[in-house]
């Protein structure tokens, strides 16, 4: 076999190919993980506030005027929420959001919005 032949496994499939889809795989999927790591980070907030609060995802809703369903989109982590949702689930807590900008030192300028 050369160097530029692809081993053929015991099942008849080749292993290189099959390795490089796995490899590309899971460049693709650590990068959509740090994508979604702030959202999930968020989810992690809103599901903690919720259960320290006493509310259902339904009762949570009701306070912020959208659909159960949203509320359990927005606690998967998978979907980013507009500037509006968050400023309702403020309001839903009692709370206020904290917005801000972070520059490459790290530095921080943050904004309370809401209540």
């Amino acid at each position: 076999m050369t160097a530029n032949q692809d081993w053929i496994s015991p099942i008849g499939s080749t292993s290189r190919p099959a390795m490089r889809r796995r490899a590309a795989r899971s460049a693709e999927y650590r990068t959509e993980q740090e994508r979604l790591a702030p959202y999930e980070s968020l989810a992690r907030m809103v599901i903690a506030r919720r259960i320290r609060y006493g509310l259902t995802q339904g009762q949570l809703a009701d306070r912020m005027g959208t659909s159960e369903s949203a509320i359990s989109r927005l606690e998967s982590g998978q979907h980013r929420p507009s500037v509006e949702t968050l400023e309702k689930l403020g309001q839903a807590f009692g709370e206020r959001i904290v917005l801000g900008f972070e520059d490459s030192t790290g530095a921080r300028e943050l904004a309370a919005v809401g209540r």
